[in-house]
């Protein structure tokens, strides 16, 4: 399949096979993620992992989202993220009373183009909550695939 590009508020590209660094954040001016919220993220994350995509890193953090996924051949990663974000949203606001639009529009994708960036963008999700809190030692709503990870950290 060849290179497709599509453009929305920002650039998107697609190609089968690949490796995507996505990240969105919830619409301004919504309050931040409860400690719950980010467990109901998480699941709907993970619902489909093995089915539609294979997860290699993520990080849900209280005002935005980091995932590394590699999409199965049927399913586009335009398709998995109208999923995560439309189930997260509305189970969102229907056991947790959230009102409005829950997620930006827009996301941000990056094809994942070799090994060195892979690494950079597992590193990323890895310390994304301690450059945002400085001194936690423990983050539960983070997750990266040790075999996608081989820095000798």
């Amino acid at each position: 399949m060849p290179l497709r590009i599509y453009r929305r508020r920002l650039p998107h590209w697609r190609i089968e096979g690949a490796t995507y660094f996505v990240t969105w954040r919830s619409h301004r001016g919504r309050c931040r993620l409860h400690p719950s919220e980010r467990d109901l993220v998480v699941d709907v994350l993970r619902h489909f992992e093995k089915v539609r995509y294979e997860l290699l890193g993520w990080v849900v953090m209280d005002d935005h989202i980091h995932v590394l996924v590699t999409p199965q051949p049927d399913w586009e990663l335009g398709r998995i993220l109208h999923t995560w974000k439309s189930v997260s949203a509305y189970q969102l606001q229907r056991h947790h009373s959230r009102r409005g639009a829950i997620w930006q529009h827009d996301s941000h994708d990056r094809i994942v183009r070799n090994r060195e960036e892979l690494i950079q963008k597992v590193t990323y999700i890895r310390r994304n909550p301690i450059v945002r809190w400085p001194g936690l030692d423990r983050y539960r709503w983070l997750w990266w695939d040790p075999a996608a990870y081989a820095s000798g950290e």
